[in-house]
């Protein structure tokens, strides 16, 4: 009887220890803190993990970073990793700061990528030849796309879902409503498209390529290779382009220095404005802070480029 009692009292500490915190079903294994490496990517994975009990949601480059081309990690991010179970990356080259020191810091971590699998990707086309190799030539700039969007928290919904089968439904249930909701901004955006007046624009680096593409944007150049201001020569190239092309407008980005657009503007009169890829945002950034962005980036196009009546 005693000996009963005891295995009844282990089998019920058992099953109170894995309640207590998503997992994989294994003791020794619990799922207890997904690092992600982006800005955005950590909204995606916010919005795919809302609701999960115990789980712990962290982000590791700080969130008014950017896009982290020239990235090097720091001590802080090699202890974040020590202590996540599973890393969530944009995947596509971006995260080409990780290699080495990511199997060093935590040989264990789960890794999840993204972008895995999602076939509609664009070339990578204003690198120097150096970095071309390094981004496998493609763009990783997805998350501007809210339909690219809506197919990154599908891919997380389903990794996570792997190393934490209780929280499948729950992760499943999240990723296709927000998959929805940016589906639906993308066919908002795409219809805005249709109506721009002069849908040709000059971008500060690659980064909205995938917009464009859902947009039907025309791109004529971009203004940084890889964040390097042109030189006095590349100007005139760009400027000479700008007119031959009868370019509607000169965008930037919250993330990048707005000097180059300007002077570009003034000396071939297109105008210039600022769209936000949201590749960095607030720490405590409010669930629905993409839409909104982007929402915003919809009135800026519409003012800039014009709308036929219809």
């Amino acid at each position: 009887m005693r000996t009963q009692s005891i295995l009844a009292t282990i089998t019920l500490c058992m099953t109170l220890g894995l309640a207590s915190f998503p997992g994989t079903g294994k003791a020794d294994t619990p799922v207890r803190t997904v690092l992600s490496t982006t800005f955005p990517i950590h909204q995606i994975v916010r919005q795919v993990t809302a609701g999960r009990t115990g789980l712990s949601v962290v982000q590791m480059l700080p969130s008014q970073m950017g896009c982290p081309h020239d990235y090097a990690l720091t001590t802080q991010d090699m202890q974040k990793l020590a202590k996540a179970d599973v890393l969530v990356i944009n995947g596509l080259g971006m995260e080409e700061f990780l290699g080495a020191p990511l199997k060093k810091a935590n040989p264990k971590i789960t890794l999840i990528d993204s972008s895995s699998g999602i076939k509609e990707t664009l070339a990578y086309t204003d690198l120097p030849q150096a970095h071309a190799h390094a981004h496998a030539a493609i763009n990783p700039h997805l998350f501007a796309s809210p339909r690219m969007s809506a197919r990154l928290a599908l891919n997380i919904a389903t990794g996570l879902s792997k190393v934490d089968p209780e929280g499948a439904a729950l992760y499943a249930r999240n990723a296709e409503a927000y998959a929805g909701t940016m589906n639906r901004l993308a066919d908002d955006m795409a219809a805005l498209g249709k109506r721009l007046k002069n849908p040709r624009i000059m971008q500060p680096h690659g980064v909205f390529d995938y917009l464009a593409r859902d947009m039907g944007l025309s791109i004529v150049a971009v203004m940084l290779a890889h964040g390097q201001e042109p030189s006095a020569a590349g100007m005139r190239r760009l400027a000479k382009t700008l007119r031959e092309t009868q370019a509607g407008a000169v965008f930037t980005e919250p993330q990048y220095p707005g000097k180059t657009a300007q002077i570009l503007s003034k000396e071939t009169g297109v105008p210039f404005a600022t769209l936000d890829p949201v590749a960095s945002g607030p720490e405590d950034a409010p669930p629905d802070y993409y839409e909104k962005v982007m929402r915003q980036n919809m009135k800026t196009l519409e003012s800039t480029l014009g709308v036929r009546q219809e």
